[in-house]
C-alpha cells in the first residue's frame, strides 16, 4: 500500500503515532540516564522551558517569534515583489535572460552570511539590516525559480494567443501568468524557508531579539532547553506560514482546487 491510497484520517493517526512514539522513546532515553539530559533535555523539560519563556511579563519568546516572523515576512515580500517580475522579463526575453544571466549566476552561490559584514557596514545592525539580509539571500533565488517557470510556459499557447491577436499584456495576464504560477508559487515556498535561514544567521550575529538571538544567547549559557525551544519554535512558525501558503495557493489557483 502507498501513500496515495491512505485516507486523511489514517495519515493523520499514523503521524500522530509516529511522532508520540518518537517523543516518548527519547523521553525514555533521558529519563533512565541512557542520555544525558544536560546535552540533550528531554520533551517534557523542553515544554516546561517553553512555558517559561512563553509565559510571564515579558513572555520573551512570543516577542522574538513575532520579531523573526516580521522581519522573514518582510525581507521575502520584498524579495519577490522584485524578483518575480524580473523573473517574469528574463523568462520572456531572451536578450534580457542573456544579459542579466551572468550576474545571477554570481549572486545566486552566495550564502546568507557573507552578506552579513557588508549589510552591517551599509546599515548597521537596524532592522533594516535584517531585512536586507533576506532580501539578498533570497532574491536569486525567487528570479530563478520564476524564470524557470516562466520558461517552461507551453510556448504553443503563447503562439496561439499572438495569433489570435493578443497584445503582450494580454498574453502575459491570459497565458503567461496562469501557465507559471503554480510553479511559481511552489519555488516560493522554497525560498520562504531559505529566508528563514538568512534572518537567523543576521540575528546570531547582530540583535537583541528573535529566535535567532534566543538560541545564540542559550548557547552562551549552556541553555540546551533554551536551544531547543528556539529550533521547536521556528518549525512550528515555518509551519504555520506553510500553511497559509497553502491557502494562498488555493485562492489563487481555482483550477487546482479539486486536485
Amino acid at each position: 500500500m502507498n501513500g496515495k491510497e491512505l485516507g486523511l484520517w489514517k495519515i493523520l493517526v499514523y503521524g500522530a503515532m509516529g511522532l508520540l512514539m518518537f517523543l516518548g522513546g527519547w523521553e525514555l532515553l533521558v529519563r533512565f540516564d541512557f542520555i544525558d539530559a544536560f546535552f540533550l533535555p528531554a520533551p517534557s523539560m523542553v515544554f516546561e522551558r517553553m512555558l517559561q519563556l512563553a509565559g510571564g511579563p515579558e513572555a520573551v519568546l512570543w516577542h522574538d517569534i513575532r520579531m523573526s516572523a516580521g522581519r522573514v515576512l518582510t525581507g521575502f515580500l520584498l524579495s519577490a515583489l522584485v524578483g518575480v517580475p524580473f523573473g517574469l522579463l528574463m523568462g520572456m526575453n531572451p536578450g534580457v535572460r542573456a544579459a542579466l544571466n551572468p550576474i545571477v549566476s554570481i549572486i545566486r552561490p552566495l550564502p546568507a552570511l557573507s552578506w552579513i559584514p557588508l549589510s552591517m557596514l551599509w546599515l548597521g545592525i537596524d532592522e533594516q539590516q535584517k531585512y536586507a539580509i533576506v532580501f539578498m539571500g533570497s532574491f536569486a533565488s525567487v528570479l530563478v525559480y520564476t524564470t524557470d517557470a516562466t520558461l517552461r510556459v507551453d510556448q504553443t499557447l503563447i503562439a496561439a494567443a499572438r495569433n489570435l491577436g493578443a497584445g503582450r499584456l494580454q498574453v502575459i495576464r491570459h497565458v503567461v501568468l496562469p501557465g507559471a504560477l503554480p510553479n511559481i508559487l511552489s519555488g516560493l515556498k522554497v525560498v520562504l524557508a531559505i529566508a528563514w535561514t538568512c534572518v537567523i544567521s543576521a540575528e546570531m550575529v547582530g540583535a537583541n531579539s528573535g529566535l535567532g538571538f534566543r538560541i545564540w544567547t542559550a548557547k552562551e549559557w549552556s541553555d540546551t532547553g533554551q536551544v531547543l525551544v528556539g529550533m521547536l519554535s521556528i518549525s512550528i512558525t515555518v509551519l504555520l506560514l506553510d500553511i497559509l501558503f497553502r491557502g494562498l495557493e488555493w485562492l489563487l489557483l481555482p483550477w487546482q482546487r479539486e486536485a
